[in-house]
């Protein structure tokens, strides 16, 4: 059965929301950022942010700052927080196991004492503890906030012996407020901005060259009207173009036009670059590495759950 793959002899879906590291477009932006986090990880500077809308992409580069992260100089984590619930003894728990703790207690102190011996083997190692935390904005309670201070607090004379770096909304700010010591202790923020007009074509172009695209099936004006209806956003960008391409093969039309573009557009009920996307809070916390609140949560099924995807 002929799919929209083979009718612009693609090699695989260029406009995928999946965080597929092939497809990383290093806007220049993106480059600062990374620029910058790498930075202040490499002089271990304690506490770094990165904040961006809704589809901006922090979570692709977070990936792509953890694969950036030479195994022989880093120790490092990645954590995913899907759940507002969680607590701070199990967020303790779950950044020990990434960092190579084995059989974390579960009485707080005895955890810390643990944390606390494993991160001064990774320093007498030669290497540096980090732990990138994607979806920070779910952080929403003073206890975790605290727990974060505590643990900047590990050092030896010359450095931290644990960087972490929050990626997530705006809130994030927010949530630094419930703690203010810890809010003093943000080393580096840095926002990313929704794309230009120029650098939405050249993401466009990139993703589409990656997948094997022998010709541009975007007008110019059809690259345009992306940029206006999507408001730069590169999730919202894939979803335009992956629809357009799909409706295109259906029409067994060849050439993607800005009024194709706008349907598509109206159809998602996308109104410009005012628009924003609706927010949705998921319901547990993944993670993967290399080596609080008021809702109720079953720790222990999440610990299931996760275990099952093969994250831990």
């Amino acid at each position: 059965m002929s799919t929209y793959l083979d009718y612009f002899e693609l090699t695989q879906e260029p406009f995928s929301n999946a965080p597929v590291s092939r497809f990383y477009y290093n806007s220049a932006q993106h480059s600062q950022a990374l620029t910058r986090l790498m930075h202040s990880v490499s002089y271990m500077k304690g506490l770094s942010i990165l904040i961006g809308d809704i589809g901006a992409g922090k979570t692709t580069l977070a990936r792509r700052m953890l694969d950036s992260l030479p195994e022989a100089e880093y120790e490092a984590a990645l954590l995913v927080i899907i759940h507002s619930g969680i607590t701070a003894n199990w967020l303790l728990r779950r950044i020990a196991l990434q960092l190579g703790v084995e059989n974390p207690a579960q009485e707080k102190l005895a955890l810390l004492s643990q944390l606390y011996q494993r991160l001064l083997q990774i320093y007498e190692s030669g290497k540096k503890a980090v732990v990138l935390i994607d979806e920070a904005q779910m952080l929403e309670t003073r206890e975790l906030m605290e727990e974060f201070r505590g643990l900047l607090n590990l050092e030896v004379p010359e450095r931290k012996l644990i960087s972490f770096v929050f990626f997530g909304l705006p809130d994030i700010e927010k949530n630094l407020k419930l703690d203010p010591p810890l809010a003093q202790r943000v080393a580096l923020r840095y926002k990313l901005e929704p794309f230009t007009s120029e650098s939405t074509e050249a993401y466009i172009k990139h993703r589409l060259r990656l997948a094997g695209s022998p010709r541009m099936p975007f007008t110019a004006e059809a690259l345009q009207a992306v940029h206006q209806r999507s408001g730069g956003t590169p999730r919202v960008i894939n979803s335009i173009c992956d629809n357009a391409l799909f409706e295109a093969f259906l029409a067994r039309e060849q050439t993607i036009t800005d009024r194709l573009v706008h349907r598509i557009a109206d159809n998602l009920g996308l109104q410009g670059s005012s628009q924003q996307e609706g927010q949705q809070k998921p319901a547990a916390v993944s993670t993967s590495s290399r080596a609080g609140g008021t809702t109720k949560v079953d720790l222990a099924e999440i610990d299931r759950y996760l275990e099952g995807l093969g994250k831990l």
